[in-house]
């Protein structure tokens, strides 16, 4: 492991430590990105830039010593362990009170942004959840907030965008919570249980997040060893906030469980979308009725949760979905 810059212990504490976790991308979007960061209204002392090399081929380090403010970054180069092990060294050596998760291809939105880091200087929050764009404008627009609320009661009322890079968050509030290893969608098992251990939560529809979307990510790869392991994985963690619902309060647990009722529905277009496999459609459903996530519950979620649920009752409206939704996925 390499630690370009080490913390001085005495040094008062940043505001925002910015988590990026890096691994065999172009260093010209890395400096992007980190550019988007020094572009904030932050003083230096007020911000805390940690990039986590996670076992690149070739260190960025070099490129960017010529190019940025290297005196201003922390960074780490360690042993290839994935997304979940490059950020939870992360959350080890970050100082600040609050924390940003980005990644190294994306970029923070300055204007909307600004809004964000507002609500962290002046309002009690622990957590302030905004929206992410593929484009790349920065414009300044009159921002609407929602009215603070609980986590849990957030959860309970509002569908979430899973992402753990559309948030910023007390580094208080984690406590011993960090992200599994070794798994996808770890951002779905993270976020609704970092949520629910927030007591103040703000949302913004300030779009913050410029996300990049690349066709040669992980995420996107058409490899069927990728695809089955996304699928299979993103059960496991379903199955896992089914098992932690059943362990915690009245209102936690209802909150949950609309969690892992929606992740539920994803799942199954998922399996759709990206298999295209009417028998594999059929086993996967047979297994969630099996584990009792399925039949989707009969609740007003949302009107997309509603028609989703009638049709998975019956066989027909399986087949139904098995032929609208790809078609719907390549229009997108």
């Amino acid at each position: 492991m390499q630690n370009i810059q080490n913390p001085i212990p005495n040094e008062e504490a940043p505001l925002v430590s910015f988590i990026i976790p890096y691994y065999n991308l172009p260093t010209d979007m890395l400096r992007e990105c980190i550019d988007s960061i020094l572009s904030l209204s932050l003083r230096s002392s007020e911000r805390e830039i940690i990039i986590i090399d996670d076992g690149s081929d070739k260190s960025p380090i070099q490129e960017l010593c010529d190019n940025s403010p290297i005196d201003e970054i922390i960074y780490i180069r360690q042993k290839n362990g994935g997304l979940s092990v490059a950020r939870n060294t992360g959350i080890r050596m970050a100082r600040g009170k609050f924390l940003q998760f980005i990644d190294a291809d994306d970029l923070l939105l300055r204007v909307p942004y600004e809004h964000c880091l507002d609500i962290a200087r002046y309002q009690p929050a622990d957590l302030i959840l905004f929206n992410h764009t593929g484009k790349s404008e920065d414009k300044l627009s009159d921002y609407h907030d929602e009215e603070p609320a609980s986590g849990t009661d957030y959860m309970r009322h509002h569908n979430l965008h899973g992402t753990a890079c559309g948030y910023l968050f007390k580094k208080s509030v984690l406590g011993d919570l960090r992200f599994t290893p070794d798994i996808y969608h770890e951002d779905e098992e993270f976020t609704p249980q970092l949520l629910i251990r927030a007591e103040r939560v703000i949302a913004t529809d300030a779009k913050a997040y410029f996300y990049r979307e690349r066709p040669d990510s992980i995420i996107t790869s058409t490899n069927v060893r990728h695809k089955l392991k996304r699928i299979n994985d993103f059960k496991a963690v379903i199955v896992k906030l089914q098992t932690l619902a059943d362990t915690l309060p009245s209102n936690d647990k209802m909150a949950m469980q609309r969690r892992v009722a929606q992740l539920t529905m994803d799942f199954i277009y998922k399996v759709i979308v990206e298999t295209r496999n009417h028998h594999y459609l059929e086993r996967q459903v047979n297994d969630l009725h099996k584990l009792g996530l399925f039949p989707l519950p009969d609740k007003d979620y949302s009107t997309k949760y509603t028609w989703f649920r009638r049709l998975t009752n019956s066989k027909a409206g399986l087949a139904l979905l098995m032929k609208m939704l790809p078609l719907m996925s390549k229009e997108r």
